[in-house]
């Protein structure tokens, strides 16, 4: 997320990032544990998808709900 966000490097996807991998789990494998190897074979197709992606696991993660 600091890549993505703070060095403003939007192509990268941080498979061996945890809170996108537990994200991943909860809402892509019902909660079961996902590796990064199970997170790399999705189709994270184009920039854009995967940025979003990664910022809606993220954010799902969350207990309450962020207003911007």
């Amino acid at each position: 997320m600091f890549l993505i966000f703070h060095l403003m490097r939007p192509n990268v996807l941080p498979l061996d990032d945890i809170g996108l991998l537990n994200g991943i789990s909860k809402n892509y494998f019902s909660g079961d544990p996902v590796s990064r190897s199970d997170a790399a074979k999705w189709r994270w197709r184009g920039l854009r998808i995967a940025v979003s992606r990664t910022w809606y696991i993220w954010r799902s993660l969350d207990p309450l709900p962020v207003e911007y």
